[in-house]
């Protein structure tokens, strides 16, 4: 039923995986699906906020996601599950949606957690990505 499954990660975060995971696996073996696990570096924002960081910051803190996503997926994903690593850059929300479309995913499988005010009048990244992505998304909460 599905053959792309997109399990977007916050490194830093483990209530961004540790119920969601479980699912993402039982999903991936039930289907024999791919499981693309993502984690997004976040952008600086304005320009003249990179002027505060040392120069190649940015390249040093993606290899250095690529490394802890390795690390991540050898130490939480069980052997027989085909994973692609990927490493975002940029808005969450969007950077989600676009690797969705690059690796034509069937559904979007991400932990949510319980929200609070400023979530209903800003909009969290998880529902962002219910809104707009145009295929299936498993939210676990």
């Amino acid at each position: 039923m599905y053959k792309n499954i997109l399990f977007p990660v916050d490194l830093n975060q483990a209530s961004s995986w540790e119920k969601a995971l479980p699912t993402a696996v039982e999903y991936c073996k039930a289907f024999g699906s791919t499981l693309h696990v993502l984690n997004v570096v976040p952008d600086f924002g304005m320009a003249m906020v990179g002027t505060y960081f040392p120069e190649g910051f940015e390249e040093k803190a993606l290899e250095s996601a690529r490394v802890q996503l390795h690390a991540f997926v050898g130490d939480h994903v069980p052997d027989g599950v085909t994973v692609q690593h990927i490493v975002g850059h940029g808005s969450v929300y969007e950077e989600v949606l676009r690797t969705a479309r690059d690796i034509k995913a069937d559904l979007i499988l991400l932990a949510a957690h319980r929200p609070e005010l400023k979530d209903y009048l800003l909009g969290p990244n998880a529902a962002r990505v219910v809104r707009h992505f145009e295929g299936s998304v498993l939210v676990v909460r």
